[in-house]
């Protein structure tokens, strides 16, 4: 068992990153949140986790795109009250945890703080890596999505290596600009990735 000490009063801040934040990283942002009982960027803290998203290239000011913001809210989530903004160091070094939405945007992320190397990986990446960490690891954190949340940011990375990937496997294309069924593709994998993560912290 590989101990993990984390501060239970202290908020868990999840980062999501992609490029313009507009579509990818808001919906993972909403997914999460709702899916961990936590509050996205703007709201009122619940559950000890809070997850905000922001953009390589950002479209900054800018609100969720409007396909993105429709699938959301088919899930029963809320849409609006999101403004895009730009990534920069302070959010990488508030974050616990950084998922970006592909390879490049881990890279980015990794090159404004290469401390935050071992904390940040893609989404499909977290949800595979996810189901490797010993249960009994995750438990010792304590019993709250929100301690395991931020232990599991520590142990998924000693799993890299265990199982390898592609690009495609570890990407989440960009649906800006193509079809409506890209976007429901898109929203898709992102939401299996995140109900991946979400039940392996939530699993005894």
């Amino acid at each position: 068992m590989v101990a993990v000490t984390v501060d239970p009063a202290a908020p868990v801040r999840v980062l999501t990153v992609c490029t313009g934040n507009i579509c990818r990283s808001p919906a993972v942002e909403r997914l999460l949140a709702a899916g961990a009982g936590g509050a996205f960027r703007g709201d009122v803290a619940a559950g000890g986790i809070e997850v905000g998203s922001a953009g390589t290239r950002a479209v900054v000011g800018s609100a969720m795109s409007p396909q993105m913001a429709a699938l959301v809210a088919s899930r029963g989530l809320v849409a609006d009250r999101f403004v895009a903004r730009q990534l920069d160091a302070a959010a990488v070094r508030e974050a616990d945890v950084v998922l970006a939405l592909t390879r490049s945007h881990r890279s980015a992320v990794v090159e404004l703080v290469p401390a935050a190397v071992r904390r940040t990986y893609t989404l499909r990446e977290l949800a595979r890596l996810a189901p490797l960490v010993d249960p009994a690891d995750l438990a010792a954190a304590g019993p709250t999505p929100a301690e395991r949340l931020r232990a599991l940011a520590t142990l998924a990375a000693a799993q890299r290596g265990r199982v390898h990937a592609t690009p495609d496997e570890d990407d989440v294309v960009d649906p800006i600009g193509q079809s409506d069924a890209l976007y429901a593709r898109v929203f898709d994998q992102m939401a299996q990735a995140v109900d991946v993560i979400v039940g392996t912290l939530r699993r005894s």
